[in-house]
């Protein structure tokens, strides 16, 4: 184990960790959603797009590896909907990695709407992420509510 896993990182520590490697591996559309005061089963989401079967699977190998490395967090659970969206559940933070059509059909972002969304670029240092028009909009609408 590494000295960086030895120290217990905060759930939110573990979503930007997740944040940050799905930047790495090109993902579009990260957002981490606060949502611990809404459903209280799980502090965050962090929701990303992939954009096909391969890149999907890259994507959540990639938040597990590093979450393992550098947050010494194991997921309990792992589900795969048919590559086009697959779940870790970390018990604090959940990470969702869809497709684009799973991503607009399931719209997991705006069903918890009114949850903070948290800031990527002074968090993660993520400032080139890829948004499609309508997250960037939702987005928007998030750090206007939050002012």
């Amino acid at each position: 184990m590494t000295k960086t896993a030895e120290i217990e990182k905060t759930s939110r520590e573990l979503a930007v960790i997740a944040a940050q490697a799905a930047d790495e591996k090109k993902a579009s559309d990260i957002m981490v959603q606060e949502v611990a005061e809404l459903i209280g089963v799980t502090d965050y989401f962090v929701i990303a797009t992939a954009g096909n079967d391969r890149q999907v699977e890259a994507i959540v190998d990639a938040i597990e590896e590093d979450l393992r490395v550098k947050g010494g967090a194991k997921p309990l659970h792992r589900e795969d909907a048919d590559r086009k969206w697959q779940l870790l559940d970390y018990g604090n933070i959940i990470v969702h990695v869809f497709q684009p059509e799973a991503r607009e059909y399931y719209r997991l972002e705006a069903l918890w709407n009114d949850a903070p969304v948290m800031d990527l670029a002074a968090e993660a240092g993520l400032t080139d992420i890829p948004y499609s028009d309508r997250i960037a909009k939702l987005l928007e609408e998030a750090k206007v509510s939050l002012s």
